[in-house]
């Protein structure tokens, strides 16, 4: 269903987030100053026709205006592609993400986010936002893949929710439309520079939390070596294609790795141990929608870049302040302009 009436009475909110003068609502997208955005089951389709999914763009009302602006930003097509699929294949909200939430978001005052807006950079099917949501005035979830859709159901109870499909490389809103941005386990699948991208994401809001994946620098040097073989491995499964051999294959990974190391490292823990078994911090006590869901991202995502604590601290070339996090996911920080 194509309809934009769900944003009859954000359109004070809207003009704001992107910096627009003249804000009308029509039957089938929105109009930004002259610019048309598609609606489409209460999402706004802001990327260029050209980069939208090819099933979607069958669905997008054509507009008064010309939809594609023609955006040069880098874009990875599989990237967009199996973050949609992943979310599709996998949209519950689980009992692990409430304890996962907590821990990206230990460096934010959640109590104080009541009368701000916050953005959601690449929200995928919503999971963090859902805790979000509750707590702040208005929230701004992104996804340049068809995660958005997922992520609109796991809100639907949320009025306070604006969904935009688009790219956190090229996002149409204005400067300081935020008091807070988030973007969690996003930027270092992109064909980007994740910390240039960073800086670049610096005029959203005063303030911003990150997660990146590290460079296991702050573990033994065998668990390197372990993650060169595991590379070598995924390249390869990046390019299947068959939602039946993925699910499958998320299937083998979590049983036969996944699962195993938890349970060792859960063994080991009490003696000392855990911390030099791969995968023990991270899914100790995770159910095994957990590990499938965490095993698909792994596996099936091309780009995957990693950074080490000290690469983090630089961003205080654009920041004021950079805080990194001592604890578990590492690394997830704070920057504050």
């Amino acid at each position: 269903m194509t309809r934009s009436s769900y944003y009859q009475d954000k359109t004070a909110t809207l003009r704001e987030v992107f910096g627009a003068t003249s804000v009308k609502v029509g039957p089938d997208g929105i109009l930004l100053d002259g610019r048309f955005l598609p609606v489409v089951d209460d999402v706004i389709v802001a990327l260029d026709r050209d980069r939208v999914p090819a099933a979607l763009r069958a669905r997008l009302p054509e507009g008064p205006v010309p939809e594609s602006v023609g955006s040069t930003t880098p874009f990875a097509s599989d990237i967009q592609y199996t973050f949609g699929e992943e979310w599709k294949a996998h949209p519950a909200l689980l009992r692990d993400h409430d304890a996962t939430f907590e821990l990206y978001f230990d460096l934010i005052d959640l109590d104080g986010l009541a009368d701000l807006r916050v953005a959601d950079l690449g929200c995928g099917m919503g999971r963090w936002s859902a805790f979000v949501a509750p707590r702040c005035r208005e929230i701004v979830l992104v996804d340049f893949s068809e995660a958005i859709f997922v992520a609109r159901e796991n809100l639907r109870n949320a009025d306070n929710s604006i969904f935009v499909m688009t790219d956190v490389l090229d996002l149409p809103f204005s400067d300081d439309a935020f008091d807070l941005a988030y973007c969690l386990g996003v930027l270092h699948h992109l064909p980007v520079d994740a910390l240039e991208a960073l800086r670049l994401l610096s005029r959203l809001a005063p303030r911003q939390l990150a997660y990146l994946y590290y460079d296991l620098d702050n573990r033994p040097a065998f668990f390197r070596w372990l993650l060169h073989g595991v590379t070598a491995v995924r390249r390869p499964l990046t390019g299947i294609r068959s939602p039946r051999v993925r699910s499958a294959l998320t299937w083998v990974i979590a049983t036969s790795v996944y699962a195993p190391l938890a349970a060792l490292g859960s063994l080991l823990w009490p003696v000392g141990l855990g911390k030099f078994v791969p995968l023990a911090e991270a899914y100790a006590d995770s159910t095994m929608a957990m590990l499938r869901q965490d095993a698909y991202d792994r596996f099936f995502t091309r780009i995957e870049q990693r950074f080490t604590r000290e690469e983090i601290l630089t961003l205080t070339d654009t920041f004021r302040s950079v805080t990194i996090s001592d604890d578990f996911p590492y690394w997830h920080f704070r920057c504050d302009r």
